[in-house]
């Protein structure tokens, strides 16, 4: 989990009459108001107790928050928990924070952190009230960063504001140090930081929290509210692999040269087709994608090519193929290692030529298209095997694209779980559906073999079993939520060949569903006709 990660809408709950940070009780404050209390407070207990105040309050604030993502995340590093404090006020409103550096060094208890506050609520507050001031004044924002980083790193940790928007300055600024560090130039604040046990206490709370969570899910499924057990966003892509895939699509896009896609089942190889269409200069003519195994090779040939009125039994009138459907634009041939020699021959002709000839007819007709070609299979292997052209691949791969399996990219699992949460919401008429932060964790372990596919039908799953549309933990399948494997493996799996493996996991979701086919390709990630042909492939080859 990293610090950008967070989402207000995935942590707090909302119910009428309660907003709840995981079992925390939150309340919501006017700005106004609270700068009227603040004056009070000033004119009432004077500067020093009045900051005093505000700065306690302001540390057990970030004590507890630091507890809580402490108790509902597992982080990437200690760092990136550090990091989620001023994300967190970033998110309630508190101020716009920008880190501006961060140095950890835990062997010798040294810490130094600069922040950098735009936007800050509380000299708002100041300003609105009591007027401009001489000397930096945001004490709770500077006693919960103290706060927050003292619970992370258990250790005294005090921040100190060295310039204010109160004061006349553009922004905000404060320095973190551990009290050793500061030394003598501590001694004028630490009177501000005198206080209790509190860190004592916010380990009780968060304690009592943690448990009155397992309680809660306990009542949970005992009255029944727990569940039962193709697209990238392409907007925001965080994984350096996937980034290099899209710079390269985008490169190779304005030109009319054959792309051959090539990864895993799942994995999003016709989006990307359908990315490099939309960024080239074909872009406002016709995509036309076709599935290369869904069709025995006669018709597969009709619908490439087109026929002639009476060319075979059926053919009542002259069809159009989709190559000529797809000309001035781009046509997409998906599992193309699949196809037969025969229609491999018939396709080189086409990229040679650059003209197709119906079924039935003499007379070739020329066409303008771009190919775009994906296949999850090994083609050097098929080449070596006599199962594939070799003219033909290098006819197809005068660019390839390899897709990295969403197990080798993480980072994009999240922006790709809230973007079908988005969709699916849309699709199954469900507003308000949204994400619980407690699903994130598991989504980011699971090794994901179906890829992108599954992720997408992990989610339309969860979304219709939750309940007050909200996926919880116990609506994903448990096999997810306890990061092992889908399928049990067996002593000898690991001398498997991929081929094996792949049979092997086939046939436990056949099992798993009676024998369903398409529940088991649902099971798998993969789609129906993707399952049908791997069973013929594996009765061909027993």
């Amino acid at each position: 989990m990293k610090a950008t990660d967070l989402r207000l809408k995935e942590i707090i709950e909302f119910s009428a009459g309660r907003l709840n940070l995981k079992g925390r009780r939150l309340v919501l404050h006017d700005i106004h108001a609270f700068a009227q209390f603040r004056k009070d407070l000033l004119d009432m207990a004077g500067l020093d107790h009045a900051r005093r105040m505000l700065t306690r309050f302001g540390f057990f604030w970030g004590q507890a928050d630091a507890a809580a993502m402490k108790r509902i995340f597992e982080w990437d590093n200690l760092a990136e928990w550090i990091k989620a404090g001023a994300q967190l006020h970033t998110l309630q409103g508190v101020n716009r924070t920008v880190i501006k550096s961060l140095r950890i060094d835990e062997p010798s208890g040294q810490f130094e952190m600069e922040l950098i506050w735009h936007d800050s609520a509380e000299a708002e507050e100041h300003l609105a009230t009591v007027g401009p001031a001489r000397e930096p004044i945001c004490w709770m924002m500077s006693g919960y960063a103290s706060g927050y980083c003292s619970f992370c790193l258990n250790r005294e940790i005090y921040f100190i504001e060295t310039q204010c928007t109160a004061c006349g300055k553009r922004a905000c600024a404060a320095t973190g140090r551990d009290r050793a560090s500061w030394g003598v130039a501590l001694k004028p604040h630490l009177s501000f930081y005198q206080f209790g046990d509190i860190n004592s206490k916010v380990r009780q709370l968060s304690q009592q929290l943690r448990q009155k969570t397992r309680e809660l899910e306990e009542h949970r499924k005992l009255l029944g509210l727990g569940g039962g057990e193709s697209r990238p966003l392409f907007l925001e892509v965080r994984s350096e692999a996937f980034r290099r895939v899209m710079d390269l699509a985008a490169r190779v896009a304005p030109f009319d040269s054959s792309v051959l896609i090539s990864g895993e089942t799942g994995t999003g190889k016709e989006v990307l087709a359908r990315y490099i269409h939309r960024q080239s200069h074909r872009a406002a003519k016709s995509f036309v994608g076709v599935n290369c195994t869904a069709l025995p090779e006669t018709l597969l040939e009709s619908e490439l090519f087109g026929h002639r009125a009476g060319a075979f039994t059926g053919a009542a009138r002259d069809r159009v193929g989709l190559f000529e459907q797809a000309n001035h634009g781009t046509i997409f041939l998906d599992e193309i290692g699949d196809i037969s020699p025969g229609m491999q021959m018939k396709i080189l002709r086409v990229l040679q030529e650059r003209e197709i000839t119906r079924v039935g007819e003499n007379k070739p007709r020329p066409i303008d298209v771009r190919v775009l070609a994906a296949t999850n299979r090994n083609l050097t292997q098929a080449i070596h095997e006599g199962r594939f052209r070799e003219d033909l691949y290098y006819r197809l791969r005068v660019i390839e694209i390899e897709i990295p399996p969403l197990r080798d990219r993480r980072d994009d699992i999240l922006p790709l779980a809230r973007y079908f949460i988005r969709q699916l919401a849309e699709k199954l008429k469900l507003p308000n559906l949204r994400m619980d932060a407690t699903c994130i964790d598991p989504l980011q372990s699971h090794e994901w073999p179906g890829n992108v596919r599954e992720l997408e039908n992990t989610l339309e799953r969860a979304a219709i079993l939750c309940r007050n549309q909200v996926i919880l933990p116990e609506t994903l399948p448990s096999h997810i939520i306890h990061s092992s494997p889908p399928y049990p493996a067996s002593p000898s799996a690991t001398r498997q060949t991929l081929a094996e493996m792949q049979a092997s996991r086939i046939e436990e979701a056949l099992k798993t569903t009676g024998g369903n086919r398409a529940q088991a390709a649902r099971l798998l990630g993969i789609s129906p006709v993707t399952l049908w042909r791997k069973l013929k492939n594996k009765s061909a080859d027993s």
